[in-house]
């Protein structure tokens, strides 16, 4: 099969199809765990002349399994390029390091991922680079906050934990308006509910530990790349001159695993979305929730908007119960979902974001961000709806 005849697949078919290994005839992509490869002289000279991916040089540089997963996630993206990461802050911290220098400046979503918040409000800036948080929801308010070094706009296809969604046709015609480039993470959504690329993002960055690689685990990250403003080489000059430098590669086991998960991407994650929404549903009636987030409910303030630019709603879901008090009694009383610090696994997975990944952030903060003591935020799993939901109500008489 051609690269044309397979970018005609549905997503589910690009999902499953690759070539099987020349070598070997294996249908599964092989673990090359070398960490260092033999030149000879032609080898040798073609990296000399700067021919350097197509030559295995040293495992920090790349290695062919790497290389594989790349190639499968420019499928699932609909990217032209694509660089993997050793984790998703890899991706995120190799792409913006990439694209600024000393004196420039972010337009960025104030509902981000806490470390993503904390990297650009507190570690960019000993840099010379700094942020302006806005809500992205508004538009108005984006263009309002650019200034002439406004270099970057980025945000969250569906935000950590409010689960807010933007109407990212609107940013990119903001931002290259103003000739910025457009960075956002997906990976609350995955490439199987949203694919930015296609509504004009320059570059999409993923945790791929979380639904690409489906079992929780495994660590690992991408940067896809399909932009008219960026070189076409760009993924390429910060793998060389950023990621190599930093240390920061995708181990090869890692990227095995992580070629296994996307795979089934696509069944696994309309299964979890389908569970998100029956859940939803059933927390929204439920007398000991004050609130419940989910793209997929008429009440939550971005339904349509979702509705038009997801084929799903997402696997992700909020409630608030009112206290840090009465969320921890919720999550410590589950039984068949568990409490810890990811998402994206085969078991539906609890955290209380206040007070867990976003900790570190001030009060004052974590308002302005919508994040509140009493929320509970929820990645489905696989397990049976009606199973869960049944859980979560008996946690819930426990409030």
């Amino acid at each position: 099969m051609t690269p044309d005849d397979r970018r005609k697949l549905r997503f589910e078919s690009r999902a499953v199809y690759y070539p099987p290994d020349e070598a070997t005839r294996s249908l599964t992509a092989p673990i090359v765990m070398g960490s260092a490869f033999q030149y000879d002289a032609a080898s040798y000279q073609r990296v000399v002349e700067g021919e350097r991916k197509a030559v295995n040089i040293y495992g920090r540089c790349g290695n062919p399994t790497e290389y594989q997963f790349e190639e499968q996630m420019m499928a699932v993206e609909g990217a032209t390029a694509c660089l993997a990461t050793a984790s998703g802050m890899a991706a995120i911290a190799v792409a913006l390091f990439g694209l600024l220098k000393q004196g420039d400046h972010i337009v960025c979503d104030w509902t981000t991922y806490s470390s993503t918040h904390e990297m650009l409000d507190h570690r960019l800036t000993d840099y010379g680079i700094t942020t302006t948080f806005v809500d992205t929801a508004d538009a108005s308010a984006v263009a309002a906050a650019i200034r002439p070094n406004t270099k970057v706009l980025y945000f969250e296809t569906i935000a950590n934990p409010s689960m807010k969604v933007v109407d990212v046709p609107a940013l990119v015609a903001v931002a290259q308006a103003h000739g910025l480039i457009v960075v956002c993470d997906n990976t609350f959504a995955s490439p199987y509910v949203m694919r930015p690329l296609d509504w004009g993002v320059d570059l999409v960055v993923e945790s791929c530990s979380k639904f690409i690689g489906g079992h929780s685990d495994v660590i690992g990250g991408a940067i896809a790349m399909r932009s008219t403003r960026l070189p076409g080489d760009f993924l390429e000059q910060i793998r060389w001159n950023t990621m190599v430098k930093w240390g920061a590669p995708l181990a090869p086991f890692n990227a095995w695993l992580l070629l296994r998960g996307i795979q089934t991407l696509a069944v696994r994650v309309e299964r979890q979305c389908q569970t998100a929404l029956t859940l939803a549903r059933a927390l929204e009636q439920h007398p000991a929730v004050r609130r419940v987030w989910y793209p997929g409910l008429p009440s939550h303030p971005a339904h349509a908007l979702a509705a038009r630019q997801m084929p799903s709603f997402g696997a992700m879901l909020t409630f608030d119960v009112g206290t840090s008090e009465q969320a921890l009694r919720v999550v410590d009383g589950l039984r068949l979902a568990c409490f810890a610090a990811s998402l994206g696994g085969t078991r539906t997975i609890t955290q209380i974001p206040a007070t867990m990944a976003f900790l570190d952030i001030p009060d004052a903060e974590r308002e302005r961000m919508g994040i509140h003591p009493g929320m509970v935020r929820v990645a489905t799993g696989l397990e049976h709806a009606d199973d869960l939901v049944a859980d979560f109500s008996q946690a819930l008489a426990l409030a």
